[in-house]
């Protein structure tokens, strides 16, 4: 599996087949064809539609696909977690964008969010801010 980088591009959206087949492909840890992935998910989808949402994995760069045959086998190109960060990096860098003043209900939310999933969340979010600070060479990261 490549690494997910920048350079590729950014991280697309998912739709809910789209993801279901990522989740069957990530489960796998083998290349799969259509007929695979089909018999994977159990679903009662026609051959095309499957086809079609593998082919547009492909060109969204989130599979890699060699010929076998007269089939496809795919593998995913990137792991859950690149495929979350990328994801989440997309919305977040949108969101934090829109300037200063906008950025504080979006950093809000977020630790409303970690503080109710894990008190150690949120002292480790607190961690990584004080990392990143001193990496940058300062207490406001300037």
């Amino acid at each position: 599996m490549k690494a997910w980088t920048k350079s590729l591009r950014p991280a697309p959206a998912l739709g809910r087949l789209e993801q279901q087949v990522m989740d069957d492909l990530w489960g796998r840890g083998r290349p799969a064809s259509v007929r695979d992935v089909r018999e994977g998910l159990g679903a009662d989808l026609a051959y095309t539609t499957l086809m079609t949402t593998l082919d547009r994995l492909y060109k969204k760069g989130l599979l890699e696909r060699t010929k076998d045959g007269r089939a496809f086998l795919y593998v995913p190109r990137v792991s859950r977690e690149q495929l979350q960060r990328g994801l989440l990096t997309r919305v977040l860098d949108e969101l934090l964008g829109r300037g200063t003043m906008n950025a504080r209900p979006v950093l809000s939310t977020l630790v409303e969010a970690v503080s109710q999933a894990d008190r150690q969340l949120l002292d480790e979010l607190e961690r990584m801010v004080a990392e990143e600070r001193r990496r940058r060479g300062g207490r406001d990261g300037r």
